[in-house]
């Protein structure tokens, strides 16, 4: 499956009706953007049950914003529509890789569980 592009009028529906979601926001001025787009879409092509999207940075600047990116490129993941990875910086196929089988391995209920402990303890201090 090759990436997809994502903007503020897609962004929920495809977090929310995938079981994965990787994100790369990038930009075309940005060489390390360039140097990962290609692993990036190779990847893409080896999983066919993961969801590849791409923000161009530029062109998505509120959406950029609002998910609160300041260096590019950057990597999210969702799985169930729960946020579970965010980093800057280009990745090496071996460790996105690694990555996703990660994100696979999640226990969902136990994520669901520690955010469900994180919002209380926030609500009672």
């Amino acid at each position: 499956m090759s990436t997809i592009a994502l903007t503020e009028e897609n962004f929920v529906s495809t977090i929310e009706d995938n079981s994965i979601v990787l994100i790369d926001f990038w930009a075309e001025w940005c060489a390390p953007c360039r140097m990962f787009g290609p692993v990036f879409e190779q990847s893409s092509e080896q999983h066919d049950d993961i969801v590849f999207a791409k923000v161009d940075t530029e062109a998505q600047q509120n959406l950029a914003g609002a998910m609160g990116i300041t260096s590019i490129p950057t990597l999210m993941a969702f799985r169930e529509g729960i946020g579970v990875f965010a980093q800057p910086g280009a990745m090496q196929s071996a460790s996105l890789e690694k990555l996703i089988e990660a994100i696979r391995d999640l226990d969902m209920d136990e994520v669901r569980a520690q955010i469900e402990q994180q919002q209380k303890d926030a609500a009672t201090n």
